[in-house]
């Protein structure tokens, strides 16, 4: 059977040679009346950038600096999703919360000490959002007070499968107003402003 098959040619690998990455290529300006999947990072074409709940929060705003995001979901060793933590948990008041009330040294905060648990993840359902469009998207965010959305789908027996991710920050870059401030306050009037023109 192989007598069919000759070999294929080889040859040796380059130094500093890099690996290739899933990508996906959102478009550069994007409308309030688009579809909303035109803002979403999509797991399926994106790696999801993940911490375990046991790294430290150094770790964990280590590899948001070299990976250039936000948000790092929290997965177990089975890789399944127990919760997130963000930019604005680590660089604000709840890390040094923790430590005051736990008598616990920073570097020595874990994940887990101060993610948003699973059990409390509010997310939206990609059946919704391949329906909405860009301004609803940003209306729930604004509504929540948050920078960040999740979005899961569903499959025939409930579960849940983690499969995109909305950054306020993104949508503001898409739509294009520049963002000053990580503030979600501010994020949203310079939105509205914009919207209002």
């Amino acid at each position: 059977m192989l007598r069919d098959y000759t070999t294929l040619p080889t040859m040796f690998m380059q130094a500093g040679a890099g690996f290739a990455q899933p990508s996906q290529a959102l478009p550069e300006q994007v409308r309030v009346d688009d579809p909303a999947v035109l803002v979403m990072t999509d797991l399926k074409s994106v790696s999801a950038v993940l911490i375990r709940p046991t790294d430290t929060i150094d770790e964990a705003l280590s590899r948001m600096k070299q990976r250039g995001v936000r948000l790092l979901l929290v997965a177990d060793a089975d890789r399944k999703v127990v919760g997130l933590i963000t930019a604005t948990d680590l660089l604000g008041e709840k890390p040094m919360q923790f430590a005051r009330q736990g008598g616990v040294r920073h570097e020595d905060i874990l994940v887990s000490d101060i993610m948003t648990p699973q059990a409390r993840l509010e997310v939206l359902n990609l059946d919704d959002v391949l329906n909405a469009k860009v301004g609803h998207v940003v209306a729930t965010l604004r509504k929540a007070g948050r920078q960040h959305a999740v979005v899961v789908e569903v499959d025939n027996n409930g579960r849940h499968t983690v499969r995109g991710l909305f950054s306020a920050s993104q949508i503001a870059r898409q739509l294009g107003v520049a963002i000053q401030t990580t503030e979600v306050a501010r994020t949203f009037a310079e939105i509205e402003a914009m919207l209002a023109r």
